[in-house]
């Protein structure tokens, strides 16, 4: 069982906030002694997955959480956006898929980076992205 420890909830609804949330993230990864590997795979996805909530969903909230499991201590991300969702996951989850110029990772790119990655999404009422990184994961 995952276990929240601090909880930060950032709004996202212009290009310009998304250094200020990535600089949150690095100093989250960075209080619960996350390497330096880890940090980057962490902020590399949170990047991709802020740069979609704004543009395919408008903007939204992005809660940062530090968790425990019992054993190890991570950062948390979930990403909620009332955008118009996302008709076909599967597609989605596709290596190579895209429907604009973003990063160029993608949704799988993303999972890859991560320990937990989890999408739900319903058409016409928005998507929820929660990734986990591990501090040693």
């Amino acid at each position: 069982m995952t276990t929240t420890l601090s909880k930060e909830d950032f709004l996202i609804v212009k290009e310009q906030d998304v250094v200020p949330f990535r600089n949150r993230v690095k100093e989250a990864a960075v209080k619960i002694g996350m390497g330096i590997l880890n940090q980057t795979k962490l902020i590399t996805a949170a990047s991709e997955l802020v740069r979609n909530l704004l543009k395919y969903g408008g903007g939204g909230m992005v809660i940062i959480e530090s968790v425990n499991n019992g054993r190890e201590n991570g950062i948390r991300l979930i990403f909620t956006d009332k955008g118009p969702g996302i008709a076909d996951i599967n597609l989605a989850m596709r290596d190579g898929y895209s429907t604009g110029k973003s990063l160029g990772l993608g949704l799988p790119g993303t999972k890859r980076l991560v320990n937990e990655f989890d999408i739900q999404s319903t058409v016409g009422e928005g998507t929820t992205v929660t990734i986990i990184k591990w501090k040693n994961g």
